[in-house]
């Protein structure tokens, strides 16, 4: 073929024109195919170069070609009206196409217009923020209204104006949860709760209001209400998670060390709650748990230390949430006469407890389990007089006093065993995360005493919630629940709980056994060489 005629070689491709930004992604480490099609987002202003952060590049750069470009495309597609920061909102659709390669759904084919997720009414939402001046945020995990109000002036709601709102249907928004809140009060914020995978909400939302007042008539009000045929909302007044557990810390360490060490890497720890061994008062039981000023910052801690790229002492950590805990109500609390004395030594037998306490009113019976045990007066004033002159008090002369306060009321079963299991399946879904951190399953029974606290999330260290059974922490021949209700008597309040020692097979590391060091992994090679492995 002639030069110079016109036509255009086969082989030769056209040259497509790149931001200056494309040079600063490819020295970034991503590959080239990948920096393109962001390079493409780019160009449509969906995105600039300077709205992502390292995070979300470092995480970008930890998929496989293939997976990277997915991941983008969805992002190309997603709704970012009210997305303000949309590092953060890359990062969700990356853990979301994690999640979902997990499950075997990331090569789901599209949804058809009659199976499609039904969207957000726009001109709803447009029309509630042009009427009340306040903002959405959109990330993939919530769609969150206001905070604070405009013009708001003073310090933000304390505890107290916030309701949780459950059983909303899956297919609703905030354009008609608004409306419906907004008439008991001012809303602070509105934060509905989203599931990546589906696409929907979770079922759930949070309502903060600028009073208690509107709170409390949200909850009079919206309580059973029914939104939709067929449909109530569930209402009731918020109280904030505060508090961590965290397993598999050195036995050896105390609550200073174990302050300082996570002061290192998280903000707002005021607290630090540790069981110590009753015969060896220098160790702890291998976990902790840790409170936070705020709930957004043990939110925050949780998701920093949950990583399983921070290691303490060592030692790969597990955390998770103290599991919440109803309050009895102050006229149930007024009627009590038992007493929960914790802090007991081997040689504190029931005989002497009970001559202990019965100088101060009639004792009906003693149990002890363990290093704790319940105290039954026949009268509540017996019992009050008695746990103002023992608490701080050591009854046997060892040198080891003992903490008093009044039991709580036995919480319903079926609520515990049912929180129990969700902490379960929360704890192997993170060893799966991780790798196969812990590759025999482990079991999630027991109270703070003993194991994870399942019911530690609004009180102080002591409690009956914290200390209803021994946990056997090992994996023994009868199973987890072998002999939970061994050795019971008569009566509800902590009586049913067996004295028997750990099972077998406990790890002189903690209560979480030996950790496999281990990381994610992935069909096909990530793209190029960088040193930080991060985790979104």
């Amino acid at each position: 073929m002639a030069e110079g005629n016109g036509d255009i070689c086969g082989d030769v491709e056209l040259k497509v024109e790149r931001t200056e930004d494309f040079q600063k992604l490819l020295t970034s480490g991503l590959d080239e195919k990948v920096a393109a099609k962001l390079d493409d987002i780019y160009k449509t202003g969906k995105l600039s170069h300077v709205d992502l952060d390292e995070r979300a590049l470092d995480a970008l750069k930890e998929f496989p070609v293939d997976g990277a470009l997915n991941v983008l495309t969805e992002f190309l597609n997603s709704n970012l009206e009210h997305v303000s920061n949309k590092s953060a909102f890359l990062c969700g659709v990356m853990k979301t196409y994690r999640a979902k390669n997990r499950a075997g759904q990331a090569a789901a084919p599209p949804a058809t217009p009659s199976s499609a997720v039904k969207a957000p009414d726009e001109e709803k939402i447009k029309a509630i923020l042009d009427r009340t001046g306040y903002s959405l945020d959109v990330t993939t995990g919530q769609r969150k209204y206001g905070g604070p109000p405009p013009d708001w002036k003073g310090p933000a709601p304390g505890n107290g104006c916030e309701v949780f709102c459950g059983k909303i249907p899956k297919d609703m928004y905030e354009d008609e949860l608004i409306p419906l809140f907004e008439k008991c009060g001012t809303i602070w914020d509105l934060r509905l709760m989203m599931d990546p995978m589906s696409g929907q909400n979770r079922g759930y939302a949070f309502v903060t209001f600028t009073t208690k007042d509107a709170a409390q008539q949200a909850v009079r009000e919206l309580d059973n209400y029914e939104i939709k045929p067929g449909k109530s909302l569930k209402v009731n007044i918020s109280v904030p998670n505060l508090r961590l557990f965290v397993g598999n810390i050195p036995k050896s360490k105390g609550k200073d060390e174990i302050l300082e060490e996570f002061n290192k890497s998280t903000a707002g720890l005021t607290q630090v709650i540790i069981y110590s061994s009753p015969d060896d008062k220098k160790k702890n039981r291998g976990f902790c748990f840790l409170e936070y000023d705020t709930h957004k910052a043990a939110s925050l801690a949780k998701r920093r230390l949950g990583t399983g790229r921070i290691k303490v002492w060592g030692c790969d950590i597990i955390v998770d949430w103290a599991d919440p805990q109803e309050e009895p109500d102050e006229s149930t609390m007024s009627k009590v006469k038992v007493l929960y004395v914790r802090n007991l030594t081997q040689d504190c037998s029931e005989e002497k407890m009970k001559e202990s306490f019965e100088q101060f009113g009639k004792v009906e019976r003693v149990k002890k389990i363990k290093d704790y045990a319940f105290v039954h007066f026949e009268e509540r004033d017996s019992a009050v007089k008695a746990m103002k002159e023992l608490n701080g008090k050591d009854i046997v002369g060892g040198g080891s006093v003992i903490e008093v306060s009044l039991a709580k009321p036995p919480s319903d079963k079926k609520k515990k065993e049912e929180m129990l299991r969700n902490r379960e399946r929360r704890m192997m879904q993170m060893m799966q995360v991780r790798g196969g951190m812990m590759p025999t399953p482990i079991p999630m029974r027991g109270p703070g005493g003993s194991g994870p606290r399942n019911s530690a999330a609004m009180r102080g260290p002591m409690g009956r919630g914290d200390y209803g059974w021994a946990w056997p922490w090992g994996n023994s021949g009868s199973g987890p629940w072998s002999g939970r209700w061994s050795g019971s008597g008569a009566g509800s309040w902590g009586s049913g709980g067996p004295g028997g020692a750990p099972a077998p097979g406990r790890s002189s590391r903690g209560p979480w056994g030996s950790a496999v060091g281990g990381h994610r992994s992935w069909a096909s090679p990530r793209q190029g060489k960088f040193v930080r492995q991060t985790q979104v």
